[in-house]
C-alpha cells in the first residue's frame, strides 16, 4: 500500500540519545529506555533483549518515532518507539545515524 508524501510527513521521527536502559522486571525481552531528544526526555519500551544487553544501548544515538499513540507494556508507558531492522534470519539492528548529529534532529 502506497502512502502519500503528506502522510509520511506526519511521522515525527528524530534522533534520540539513550541515557538509561534497563530490563523490565518480569519480562523476557523488554528493555525500558530513557531517551534524550534535546528539548525533552521520553521513555520507550523496546523488545530488544534478545539482541542487545541494556548497558550496550546506553550512549547510542538512534532513530525514534515520537508521535505514535502511547501504550503500556508490562505496566511501563512507552512514549516513543525506537526503529530497528530485521532480516530474514531474525537478526535485529537498531537504526543509527551514520555520523554524529545532535539529539532531537528531525528525520525527513
Amino acid at each position: 500500500m502506497d502512502i502519500s508524501f503528506e502522510e509520511f510527513q506526519k511521522l515525527d521521527m528524530r534522533i534520540g540519545k539513550i541515557l538509561e536502559a534497563n530490563q523490565i522486571p518480569g519480562s523476557r525481552n523488554l528493555i525500558r529506555l530513557l531517551v534524550d531528544f534535546n528539548t525533552e526526555k521520553r521513555q520507550a519500551v523496546a523488545g530488544l533483549l534478545q539482541w542487545y544487553k541494556p548497558q550496550d544501548l546506553v550512549g547510542k544515538k538512534c532513530v525514534f518515532i515520537l508521535n505514535l499513540q502511547k501504550r503500556k507494556l508490562m505496566g511501563v508507558e512507552s512514549q516513543c518507539m525506537i526503529l530497528a531492522a530485521e532480516d530474514d534470519k531474525g537478526n535485529v539492528a537498531v537504526l543509527q545515524p551514520e555520523r554524529d548529529i545532535m539529539e532531537g534532529s528531525r528525520i525527513h
